[in-house]
């Protein structure tokens, strides 16, 4: 196991931030300290929760937090994390002063990792420093961060990601997630899945975080042509259908079909099917009783095998696991 010096953890949060987008993370990184002791070692972590100004910082929840303003050094080495907090993905100028965007940059070019949780991808957006990488946040914010900052490349089914120095992660508790995988890389896995027993918690949750989210896989405007083929497709997913049956629906050419879908959803008729069906076939595993050969035919793949393939290739966890976590 590593037994590297102390590594300083600054949490930095901004007015009206989400509580858990610092706290877990913090948590996570005490518990990793107590997992130290008990074994012998001296803690691996000093904790500091930052704002721009110090002092008292009120949360979305109502609780405040006291803060210790930004550091002016000692940055080398340490880990950098941005909690999300209310406003920022309207508009991150608003929240960050001038000053708070220089400090970002220069601490972003001086730690050994700069991450966010939730909205704090907007904030590191704003600073320039996630220009040409990958990034994700929570899967309600994802298409806007993408369209506010289109050289950032925006997956919205991850949990956290890591491109270089720069780490993001998906909504809330997925900053718990993210914290592990830090401890991971400096104690050690198996230290790491002590923490994450210690805490109750998946030391790497099944899937992505779409499994939680199936209003996401079926965003649409009602009125337009992805809403409409929602809607037609959704009581015929039992049946076979292919893309010339859905073309023939709308009296549109499939070439027409394809070109008009992805203009407006960046989907294609294949793939909004399976989206469907896949959606369908999670509601259909959170029912008491129901099994997995069921929700296959039920929600149109036909065979337990098709649901398995259609599982791991989209949400990255098989069909029994989904039902095992929410059903």
């Amino acid at each position: 196991m590593k037994t590297n010096p102390a590594i300083d953890v600054w949490l930095l949060v901004l007015p009206r931030f989400a509580l858990l987008d610092a706290t877990g993370p913090a948590q996570v990184f005490s518990t990793a300290n107590d997992e130290a002791r008990d074994a012998g070692l001296p803690p691996p972590y000093r904790i500091h929760m930052v704002s721009p100004d110090g002092g008292p910082v009120a949360s979305l929840s109502g609780v405040t937090v006291l803060t210790e303003p930004l550091p002016a050094g000692g940055l080398a080495g340490s880990t950098l994390i941005v909690a999300g907090a209310r406003g920022v993905e309207d508009d991150a100028g608003a929240a960050l002063a001038p000053a708070t965007v220089r400090w970002l940059v220069a601490a972003a070019d001086a730690v050994a990792r700069c991450c966010s949780v939730c909205t704090g991808a907007f904030v590191l957006a704003h600073a320039g420093l996630l220009d040409g990488r990958r990034a994700v946040t929570h899967w309600q914010d994802a298409a806007q961060l993408q369209a506010r900052h289109p050289a950032i490349t925006v997956q919205e089914d991850a949990i956290y990601i890591r491109d270089g120095t720069i780490y993001t992660s998906a909504g809330i508790a997925a900053g718990i997630d993210l914290a592990l995988s830090l401890v991971g890389e400096n104690m050690g896995r198996q230290f790491a899945l002590g923490v994450a027993k210690r805490m109750v918690v998946f030391f790497k949750r099944p899937g992505g975080q779409r499994q939680f989210s199936s209003e996401l896989l079926a965003q649409a405007d009602p009125q337009g042509l992805h809403g409409q083929l929602t809607a037609w497709l959704r009581p015929r997913l039992k049946q076979p259908i292919d893309v010339a049956q859905m073309a023939a629906a709308f009296a549109l050419s499939v070439r027409s079909l394809h070109r008009k879908l992805q203009q407006e959803a960046d989907v294609s008729p294949a793939q909004l099917l399976l989206r469907l069906r896949i959606e369908a076939a999670c509601g259909l595993l959170e029912r008491p009783g129901m099994s997995v050969k069921q929700a296959a035919s039920l929600s149109g793949f036909g065979s337990e095998y098709n649901l398995r393939r259609a599982f791991a290739a989209q949400l990255g966890v098989v069909p029994s696991d989904y039902q095992a976590r929410f059903g």
